[in-house]
């Protein structure tokens, strides 16, 4: 049992003094301002870094290498200890936030949700709104990395549709791994980058545009004010829309826009189905909302966009209390909140690439019933799907719906009300953040519920951010005797 977790223990050891070292941010900047929580800091920065040390020193293997069960393990393990390291600053801090409550905002930030028991946000201190920030931009570089290549190697959710030849964890494509991950940096920072300057030249002070720049590109969606993005003008709202799409995208086709310089890129089939998807429903609310007299032609189209791009996204960014639309706004944001980006982004959700592959199942389907004797084949992305894949991803949409009617059941005998235990019960699967109603809407906060509901929460939103097959693998037996 040791020979399996010690690599998986030395690669956390690695990542506590990754986490030690982002600590020293928020402490520095809290040092520079004199502010209550650099102490707090500071004793986070020291434990994260003594853990780190313990863990190289005590499992550093003599020839490293990683099997898909210890791939499993790591993606576990090391998002759940993120969230602990991510939690002590709330815990050592001035305010002394509960365990309970520590931990799911971290979870919340490193899983890039964006739900949040915290409020007064804007009479913060600025150590901790950067490190909430943080914890997002972490957790969306992370995200991404897993997705282009664990993921896809472990066969989980149909994620090998997009399995590239860095998604091999043999020995003689660690470097091919290593040469993947300084590409998806580099992107990542000059994509985070451009969104800092977006938003200061469009009028926000320069620590409310890296802090937002930081959340819009991890599709995270903290924000530095109870009021969420509604605090700034439309200009702002736009420059969001713009990098909320960004990050929704696979990093994956930026790398090969920086390599080889072509549009052709922007041909891929999840991308222009994402596109036509995000397109379609901010038409509808913009007519809706225009024929509700809510909005003027230009606040409508603006509104629409950026509210159903930050759901849709699992941003979870709001500029006003949508619910307030009316009816057809609830069902509408509702439905919106399970689609998500694309595979290798940022963001969370079910993906779109598993709606237009059960969509092409389904065609396949009712072609068999007219022609039971003939041959019909799924293409993507102009290549032949091989019917693992089909069964990988349905396997997922039927595993996904089943935890959400199950996280629903035990949010509800917690007391919850039944819009509140079914939209939370969503909003932490597909990572977006806020839910509907009065509790948990967009107006509303966490913080009301309870202990217990939080920490079912909390692991919700771990399963989201994991796929669920990567966490629910580890409660079969056969992976143990394996």
């Amino acid at each position: 049992m040791l020979k399996l977790f010690k690599p998986v223990f030395y690669v956390c050891g690695l990542l506590s003094l990754m986490m030690a070292a982002m600590l020293l941010l928020p402490t520095t900047l809290g040092w520079f301002h004199q502010d209550s929580e650099t102490h707090a800091f500071l004793v986070s920065a020291g434990i994260s870094f003594i853990a780190g040390v313990f863990l190289i020193a005590a499992f550093r293997p003599r020839k490293f290498s990683l099997g898909p069960r210890q791939l499993y393990l790591l993606t576990c393990c090391s998002w759940a200890l993120l969230s602990v390291i991510g939690a002590l600053p709330l815990i050592f801090g001035h305010d002394h936030i509960r365990f309970t409550d520590a931990v799911f905002e971290s979870v919340s930030g490193i899983t890039t949700t964006g739900s949040t028991i915290l409020t007064g946000l804007e009479y913060m201190p600025h150590s901790l709104l950067l490190w909430r920030a943080l914890l997002q931009w972490i957790g969306g570089l992370g995200v991404i990395g897993m997705a282009v290549s664990i993921l896809p190697f472990l066969h989980v959710g149909g994620m090998r549709l997009f399995q590239t030849e860095s998604s091999d964890w043999s020995d003689k494509s660690l470097p091919r791994l290593a040469d993947l991950a300084r590409s998806l940096f580099l992107v990542y920072m000059l994509i985070t980058t451009g969104c800092i300057l977006g938003y200061w030249i469009n009028g926000m002070n320069l620590f409310d545009a890296i802090s937002h720049a930081l959340t819009t590109v991890s599709t995270g969606g903290f924000a530095t004010d109870d009021r969420s993005m509604g605090r700034f003008g439309p200009a702002i709202l736009w420059v969001s829309v713009l990098f909320m799409l960004l990050g929704a995208l696979p990093f994956v086709m930026f790398i090969r826009l920086l390599t080889q310089p072509s549009l052709k890129v922007f041909l891929d089939q999840q991308v222009r189905g994402f596109l036509l998807i995000v397109a379609v429903l901010t038409l509808i609310m913009t007519l809706y909302l225009i024929g509700q007299d809510i909005y003027g032609p230009f606040e409508a189209l603006t509104q629409a966009a950026f509210n159903i791009v930050s759901v849709i996204t699992t941003t979870g960014f709001a500029s006003t209390d949508y619910t307030l639309w009316g009816g057809f706004s609830l069902a509408f944001f509702f439905f919106v909140t399970f689609i998500g980006g694309c595979s290798g982004s940022t963001s969370g959700g079910m993906k779109v690439f598993r709606f237009q592959l059960s969509f092409m199942f389904l065609i396949r389907q009712i072609k068999l019933l007219v022609h039971p004797r003939g041959i019909f084949s799924i293409r993507y992305n102009g290549k032949e799907v091989e019917d693992d894949i089909i069964f990988s991803a349905v396997a997922f949409s039927f595993l996904f719906f089943m935890v959400l009617v199950f996280t629903t059941m035990v949010l509800a005998l917690t007391g919850l009300d039944f819009v509140t235990s079914i939209t939370g019960a969503a909003t932490a699967l597909t990572n977006v953040g806020p839910g509907l109603g009065d509790i948990i809407g967009p107006a509303g906060n966490f913080a009301p519920l309870s202990d217990t509901a939080k920490w079912v929460l909390s692991f919700a939103m771990l399963l989201g951010r994991l796929e669920l097959l990567s966490i629910m693998v580890l409660f079969s037996g056969v992976f143990w005797r394996g």
